[in-house]
């Protein structure tokens, strides 16, 4: 809404904005989505605000890959509704908004519900809100990618962004909701993730990560070219060498040679390869639907590892999946004494309603199994990890500082383009420097610098 006054003959218009506050839950995607939500909302009147109480509108953008993802936001609902001022709306926007439709407008506690592929009608639907007529909109597209919409940033350091390339997903692992709750895969047009990009680098960041549920898959057509993720890849790198290009996820059935190649052969592309491996017996990646095998996945490995030797390798993994038998579990812990992951995202397997292991199988792993392997795995995976970080002692690596140590405020961080966190002292560096560090301790989760 507008106020006009006059002012010595003139009439001067000031906009009074309302206010939307989001909280954003869940993987990096979903905070490019309250980005572009942000987006969508200035343009309709309102302003970013990171104080509860003063918003117009105040909402969760959630995920539903687990179970205790879904249950924070049932008690961010009741504090919510406890501290918005007299008028003000609540929404639950993503994924959650997606899979649960009408059972969130049934608590009485939500004005509105959107899911994943609706955003640009948030300004209509929140006109549209009346105490007695809450709002829904979860209808899925096989076109929408907001590739037109130039994302609010909402990062605090100002040095990293994150691009999406695409949305959906084709894949329907068997333990997944993903496909369910945002769509077929679909990618956006290559340019415009350029333009994208420039335009944070000329801003001032220094580092983007190109965001996919499966960015192996990313493929462009037009009448004049076609682009895949290799060719992405390179054309974001060819920014600037001062721009570093991440990305995640990568997908171990389609990660390509020519994607590999790719990234050893660019400086400024980060040698960190994010790929989830979930288990490694075979036997659990065909229930999980995977579509490779424990061989397949470990040859992948190789091939990064003939390329880039010093190439950062994570990975995800599920303990306790459906008919899961100890010698399953020993075959997981032995891929992950071989392949020397850096970290790893672990979780005991959650039973996500509405998935095909949800329908065609039992959740048999008792809970107390599910944990004892997840706790082996977990402490596997950090003793490999602090193995991983002492073969960095002495060796020289590129830092981009991100700003001030946590712990020290003489010391700065920044990544090495491996991933690995390094802490090292302050001196004249600004954020936003490259500077070489040289390696002289570790912990099992940060190099010590000098």
């Amino acid at each position: 809404m507008a106020k006009s006054v006059v002012c010595q003959g003139e009439i001067a218009i000031f906009v009074l904005m309302k206010k939307a506050y989001i909280e954003t839950y869940g993987c990096q995607m979903n905070v490019n989505d309250t980005e572009v939500i942000f987006a969508i909302l200035e343009k309709a009147g309102y302003g970013r605000t990171e104080i509860m109480e003063e918003a117009d509108l105040v909402m969760a953008n959630t995920c539903s890959i687990r179970d205790n993802a879904e249950q924070r936001i049932w008690g961010r609902l009741d504090v919510f509704n406890s501290k918005r001022k007299p008028g003000a709306y609540i929404g639950i926007v993503g994924c959650m908004a997606e899979r649960l439709k009408d059972k969130l407008l049934d608590t009485g506690k939500v004005d509105l519900v959107v899911g994943p592929d609706a955003y640009r009608r948030l300004p209509r639907l929140l006109e549209a809100i009346t105490p007695d007529n809450p709002q829904m909109d979860v209808l899925l597209s096989r076109e929408e990618t907001y590739a037109d919409i130039t994302p609010v940033r909402t990062d605090r350091n100002g040095l990293s962004a994150f691009i999406s390339i695409m949305r959906g997903c084709n894949n329907v692992c068997s333990y997944c909701v993903v496909p369910y709750t945002r769509g077929a895969e679909r990618s956006r047009d290559p340019h415009t993730i350029v333009r994208e990009a420039c335009d944070v680098f000329n801003k001032g960041y220094r580092e983007v990560t190109l965001l996919g549920q499966n960015v192996d898959s990313y493929l462009w057509k037009s009448e004049e070219e076609t682009v895949d993720f290799a060719d992405l890849l390179k054309m974001v790198a060819a920014i600037s060498p001062l721009l570093r290009v991440r990305f995640q996820t990568s997908h171990p059935k389609d990660i390509s040679d020519k994607v590999i190649e790719t990234i050893a052969a660019t400086p400024n592309i980060c040698k960190h390869i994010h790929l989830p491996v979930q288990s490694g017996s075979t036997r659990m990646l065909e229930l999980m639907r995977r579509k490779y095998s424990r061989e397949w996945y470990l040859e992948r490995v190789a091939k990064i590892r003939s390329v880039m030797p010093e190439c950062g390798i994570t990975t995800d993994v599920i303990a306790g999946f459906c008919t899961e038998t100890e010698q399953d579990h020993r075959q997981t812990l032995s891929l992950f004494e071989e392949v020397g992951f850096y970290w790893a995202f672990m979780f005991a397997y959650s039973d996500r309603p509405g998935t095909l292991a949800n329908r065609t199988m039992k959740d048999d792993v008792p809970p107390e199994v599910k944990n004892r392997r997840l706790k082996e795995i977990i402490d596997l995976q950090n003793r490999k990890s602090l193995e991983e970080y002492r073969k960095m002692i002495g060796k020289t690596v590129i830092v981009l500082v991100e700003g001030p140590s946590k712990r020290n405020p003489e010391e700065f961080c920044g990544r090495a383009s491996n991933n690995m966190m390094c802490v090292f002292p302050a001196g004249e560096l600004r954020k936003g420097d490259y500077t070489e560090v040289t390696v002289t301790d570790c912990t099992s989760a940060t190099l010590i610098c000098k």
